[in-house]
This record gives structure tokens, sequence and C-alpha cells, in this order.
């Protein structure tokens, strides 16, 4: 099957022919026909699993995707042949990445049926985002009337972190990179700051002039950015950073750190999927990109300045 891949440690992914997986018992193989990127793609082909996993190279990148059950393995499934499912992958530590034709997951790991009224590109693009926006937003302990930093706002967490965001009545301040008042402002965000112009921090202060209620730093990849944007936070408010900084971080001591570790669940996948189709929770696509285009879509996206998500098309929904 093809599937983007690295060959070794560090190696460049590349478009690759690899065995195809056949599923185990309890597991289902899907045949995949959308994949989408995240950040952690890059970062497990740059080899941030040496030493931590065991590894057998090709490893095919990507954890999240959409497609149809193809094959089912021995013993209980609560899957059949056909199902139209959605979800994320264990990734390439577990063997299992989904930039390829087929992946094999255990049955009763992140995956769920896609519901009626949801397209496939959007199921593909929902399960990494659309999870994290949904724990993060738990994590910081917001109950409404309370103000959210969301530092990388534009891209697919801070999209859907925007708007469950806003569903619970908590005021968002969008930290982006460019021009997105409108694109932000449709997702709910009360205030977009373009961190390119003048002091962010001064308009965060400007904004919240009382110091904001949590902060999510989706984007900051050093523990001195990180406390840069936490201290703008009032006293007693939650600073969580998805890029494993804020242990190292000089916060203020009135100020707890949190460093994200998103936990899968189906059932928080049916949630969200229903909450899509609903068009209750919008999925922004930023682009859509053949298989073999993925891996400059990988290199791009270590520059940061996401406007939503990226999904790889492997084969068009209906057709072989």
């Amino acid at each position: 099957m093809r599937a983007i891949a690295v060959s070794s440690l560090r190696a460049d992914p590349a478009l690759l022919v690899v065995p195809k997986p056949d599923p185990g018992p309890g597991e289902v193989r899907v045949r995949i026909e959308y994949a989408s990127l995240n950040p952690c793609d890059r970062q497990l082909a740059d080899g941030t699993l040496d030493g931590l996993a065991p590894q057998v190279f090709p490893l095919v990148v990507g954890v999240d995707y959409a497609g149809r059950v193809d094959m089912i393995g021995s013993g209980d499934n609560r899957f059949r042949v056909g199902d139209h499912v959605f979800g994320r992958a264990g990734g390439p530590a577990a063997g299992a990445g989904t930039y390829g034709d087929y992946v094999c997951v255990p049955q009763d790991s992140a995956i769920a049926l896609v519901p009626r009224g949801l397209d496939a590109r959007i199921a593909a693009a929902l399960p990494s985002a659309g999870m994290a926006a949904a724990q993060i937003l738990e994590a910081v302990s917001l109950r409404g009337h309370e103000s959210l930093l969301v530092v990388g706002a534009a891209g697919g967490v801070g999209s859907c972190l925007t708007q469950l965001a806003k569903a619970r009545d908590v005021r968002v301040i969008a930290a982006v990179r460019g021009d997105e008042r409108s694109r932000m402002g449709s997702l709910g965000a009360a205030v977009t700051i373009d961190v390119t112009e003048g002091s962010a921090a001064d308009a965060i202060r400007a904004a919240c002039p009382d110091g904001v209620d949590a902060l999510a730093d989706l984007a900051s990849a050093t523990p001195e950015a990180f406390a840069a944007h936490a201290a703008t936070l009032r006293p007693g408010a939650v600073a969580l950073s998805t890029r494993d900084v804020a242990a190292g971080s000089a916060l203020p001591a009135t100020v707890r750190g949190i460093d994200f570790r998103l936990d899968p669940s189906p059932v928080l996948l049916d949630v969200l999927a229903a909450g899509a189709a609903d068009a209750v929770l919008r999925v922004p696509i930023d682009i859509e990109l053949p298989l073999e285009k993925a891996p400059q879509a990988l290199d791009r996206n270590r520059t940061g300045g996401a406007r939503g998500k990226t999904v790889i098309v492997l084969r068009e929904h209906g057709h072989c």
C-alpha cells in the first residue's frame, strides 16, 4: 500500500510502498479516505519517540483518519465491514500511522461511527483537534463568564476551543498571527490580537485589565514565551501548554501551570461528531492535499500559523 513514512530515525517523511496491515484479534482494518495533519505528526517523524517506544521501520506518519472498515479481526467486535468510521489511531508509536491506504486499530480504541450528515473530510479533521479542545476546556476549569486567552487560536485546536468556550459563555481572547479578526469573531472570539503587531501583552492587558482567568497556549515552544503570556493572568489562574513547556517555565507563584496530555475517548468522539453534524461545532479546513504532497505539508506545519486543518485525500468518499 502507499504510505507517507520515515525509513529510519529522523529521516524525512516520503511516499513509500509498505505492506498492507492485517487486523489482529479485536482489531478492525480501515480503508482510509481522508487523514488530517497534526503538529505531533512531524514531531514523531523527527524522532520524539527515540528511546520511549519500540520502533520498526518504516514508520507510517499520522494519527487522525476517516474511512470504511474493510476487514474485522477475530473475536468480538462492535463494528462491521462497510461501517463508515473515524478516529485517532495510535500513530507510529503503535505501528498504526494514518497517512496511508489502510490502518489497523483496536475496536475499543478512539474510533466511532461517522454520523449521518457529517462530511468525511470534517470527520477526519475532528479527532485530535476536537478532543484536545474539549479536554483543554475542562482542564482550565472555566465555567462561564470568565476569560480565556488562547495563543495559536487560528489552528485546528484553537478554532474548536474558541467555539466550545464561547458556547460555555467564556470570553475568548484569541492571539493569532495576522489579521484574523473576522474569522475568529465568527467562531466566537470576543477579542482577536495579532501577535505580529505591536505588544501582544499590552493588547491582552487592555482587553482584560484585571488579568485573564486562564491561558491555553497552543503555540509557544519555549518556557520563556509561555511565561510571557502567563504574565497577563490574574492571581489563581491556570496556564496550560500543549507544547510541554509549562513545567520549565518561571510562572508567577500564584499561577498553576499544566502540561496538557490528550486522553482519546470514543465517547468523546461521538459527542463531538454529533455537534459537528448539527453545525454546532465547525471544523475549518485550511487546505486539502493528495497523499504525495503530505511531506511538504508537514514541513510547512513546522513554521506554525495554520488557519484551520490540513486534510490529506487518499480517496474521495464513495469512490475507489
